[in-house]
């Protein structure tokens, strides 16, 4: 099957947002959000964002999400970051391919992104299609439906010094903080048992892509 023909600019536009977030800090988070305790820090974490096509390489978008303990319920939790509760992609991917299946099947919505060089495989995409997430403002570039954060973090993107990242705080304000969502509208696993899943779910997409 051809991949889709997709402007060359909105490639650019999207693999500029995605790409925005590497190497970014989140550090913030004003209470814990199981009990509204205060939260001590103890230590941050690499946590994978986003998967690049680049000619024939692949480039791994990671942030560092710094974590905490509750000083009433001891319960541990992460600073407010751009993922959706139990998820291993970023919210931005997840916010893009939701957006595109407004106005397409979900398997085209897949090629498409893939077409883009954003890798996700079969069983990421199989898990969170049916996911309720909030709603997503969106515009049109080209005659493609996308999320306006797309163009916000593209922006942020060009305006920040070489070398540089972007602000934690920026970031999630350009992706509708989707963690204040979760926070509130979601229990999210003990940190310990997520990390775990992680690892698990990372291990069947390595045995997926190499038999």
């Amino acid at each position: 099957m051809r991949p889709p023909r997709i402007a060359p600019m909105i490639t650019d536009i999207v693999q500029t947002a995605v790409c925005a977030f590497d190497g970014v800090e989140f550090n913030q988070l004003a209470q814990c959000p199981l009990c509204g305790g205060r939260v001590i820090g103890y230590d941050t974490r690499e946590r994978k964002f986003a998967v690049i096509q680049e000619a024939s390489n692949e480039r791994t978008i990671t942030v560092r999400v710094k974590r905490f303990t509750c000083s009433t319920c001891n319960q541990p939790c992460n600073a407010d970051e751009p993922f959706y509760t139990d998820t291993r992609i970023g919210s931005l991917v997840i916010d893009l391919y939701t957006t595109l299946s407004t106005t397409m099947p979900q398997s085209q919505a897949a090629r498409i992104i893939a077409a883009m060089g954003i890798r996700v495989d079969r069983t990421s995409w199989k898990n969170y299609k049916d996911r309720a997430i909030p709603e997503i403002p969106t515009t049109d570039i080209f005659g493609m439906h996308l999320p306006i954060s797309i163009l916000t973090l593209s922006t942020l993107a060009a305006h920040t010094p070489e070398g540089s990242c972007i602000e934690g705080a920026e970031a999630l304000a350009a992706c509708g903080f989707p963690s204040a969502y979760r926070a509130a509208q979601h229990r999210s696993l003990p940190v310990q048992k997520r990390d775990d899943r992680e690892k698990e779910e990372e291990k069947e997409e390595r045995e997926a892509h190499h038999p």
